[in-house]
């Protein structure tokens, strides 16, 4: 079984695939105003199970959805490509660099995703936490969960309005099946990466939002390639996409024996 996936740009360039994942809640349409600015790159964006068109999707953790990416990208006839992931989706393609990844990797841009928890304490803490949020998702009325999923410390930034606007945005999403994708792609049931990354031998970047101090800590902590995004939290790329692209387009210059 393969993911939704959706071309864009220049799909006949020279030039390696740029694929997309998205973060919990959202879809591979989240990336399209960064997509303007990469027109001349072949991109493909794909949906996370549970989200966008793969909705109807499940997977069973990390594993199985490391092997659905494989066949995604085997289906569309990737053979060179860097992937770019965000929050949920930054931490699966570190999980599928690091554990999964294809021929034809050539490096990763993470923004704003947790490597994994080292303690056992800390996954204890964050299983507690994210079975309340599955809980949520399970029982109350979509659009009540969604409120109080970005009224937390996170997502501070964020005027009433744009909070409203991201309300609105997933409210059609089918939150039974959001309800299962936290709960098998928990941070408490991701193992700890950073050793894996710290001997990753492929170009790698993390990104993150100048007011994600939360992020921006842990970045320095774990001694991860940290680039800042001017103006922006932790959704940078939404925040802020015009700072982002540059960010992004700087990377894959620098890179440029590798595209």
């Amino acid at each position: 079984m393969i993911l939704h996936a959706r071309w864009q740009g220049h799909h006949h360039s020279s030039k390696p695939v740029l694929v997309w994942l998205h973060g919990f809640l959202g879809s591979a349409a989240d990336w399209q105003e960064v997509q303007q600015s990469f027109g001349d790159w072949p991109l493909l964006s794909i949906d996370l199970p549970g989200h966008g068109g793969s909705a109807a999707q499940s997977v069973s953790g990390f594993d199985e959805l490391c092997q659905r990416l494989n066949a995604t990208l085997q289906a569309h006839q990737v053979d060179r490509y860097w992937l770019i992931g965000y929050s949920l989706g930054g931490r699966v393609a570190m999980y599928y660099a690091t554990r999964a990844a294809s021929a034809g990797l050539l490096g990763m841009v993470i923004e704003a995703a947790h490597p994994g928890l080292s303690a056992v304490s800390e996954r204890l803490t964050r299983q507690r936490d994210d079975r309340r949020w599955v809980d949520r998702f399970s029982a109350q009325p979509l659009r009540l969960t969604l409120a109080q999923w970005y009224a937390q410390p996170l997502f501070a930034e964020l005027s009433a309005r744009q909070r409203q606007q991201l309300i609105e945005a997933r409210a059609a999403s089918y939150a039974p099946a959001l309800a299962s994708m936290l709960s098998v792609t928990s941070l408490s049931q991701q193992p700890d990466l950073l050793p894996e990354l710290q001997q990753f031998r492929l170009p790698f970047h993390y990104l993150c939002g100048e007011w994600d101090h939360k992020f921006q800590q842990l970045a320095r902590q774990k001694s991860l390639p940290l680039s800042t995004i001017a103006a922006a939290g932790h959704n940078s790329h939404r925040a802020n996409p015009a700072a982002f692209s540059w960010q992004l387009a700087r990377i894959l210059r620098s890179n440029h024996d590798l595209s």
